[in-house]
């Protein structure tokens, strides 16, 4: 499977997961509705997977609460 073949949705799913098997830690299932509070992990690796860091853009961005709201901030400055 390419890199060009992933979605932006399963790249970050799978930086959770990631974390989650490094720091020994269960991971609630992602999904949309799930707060990221809950998730319990900080994700730092997405720039380098996606090559992108929306908030470090110059638009303003509201912190996501949800997965799902995570995801399409991150589709936003993907493309």
């Amino acid at each position: 499977m390419s890199v060009k073949s992933i979605s932006v949705k399963d790249t970050i799913r799978a930086q959770f997961q990631q974390v989650a098997r490094e720091q020994d830690r269960t991971l609630a299932p992602l999904s949309d509705e799930l707060k990221l509070v809950q998730s319990g992990l900080i994700v730092a690796r997405l720039e380098d997977s996606l090559g992108v860091d929306p908030f470090n853009e110059a638009e303003a961005v509201e912190f996501p609460v949800t997965f799902g709201d995570f995801v399409r901030l991150y589709e936003r400055f993907a493309k």
